[in-house]
């Protein structure tokens, strides 16, 4: 699930480079500046805490490879080639991935569907969790 490869234009290399520099240099930074761009609904501190706690518990190393291989991977030319019945799930306010990549990566899979999540951001799998569960159910079946 690296769909974030697949829109190089949302997660650029210098969005990438200042995360790898964060994750290197001071981690609980760079893990606040990720929930501040993540959400676009309230989220209470008790759910911030707990979302800064579970980045926190990845290993420092994996983290840094992940950010590594988002930056170096790119899969744009390989959207086209995907056969399989494809649901893309994304928040109209994302500011990870703008919704547009979306838009695109829709019109490049063959046999997708894009559904616009209207308030939520990078994370519409909280931010509008029954839709998204109901949506997915009705996919998979």
């Amino acid at each position: 699930m690296l769909v974030d490869a697949a829109a190089p234009t949302g997660f650029t290399a210098e969005t990438a480079d200042r995360y790898l520099a964060q994750t290197l240099n001071d981690r609980p930074k760079m893990m606040q500046d990720v929930i501040d761009g993540f959400f676009f609904q309230y989220i209470t501190a008790r759910f911030s805490d707990w979302f800064f706690q579970m980045g926190m518990q990845a290993a420092g190393w994996s983290t840094a490879a992940i950010i590594v291989l988002l930056r170096e991977l790119n899969l744009y030319d390989d959207l086209p080639k995907i056969v399989a019945p494809t649901l893309i799930i994304h928040g109209v306010h994302d500011k990870v991935i703008p919704f547009s990549q979306a838009k695109e990566m829709n019109q490049l899979i063959p046999n997708s569907q894009l559904m616009p999540f209207k308030y939520s951001g990078h994370g519409a799998f909280r931010e509008e969790r029954e839709k998204f569960n109901r949506l997915l159910a009705q996919f998979i079946h």
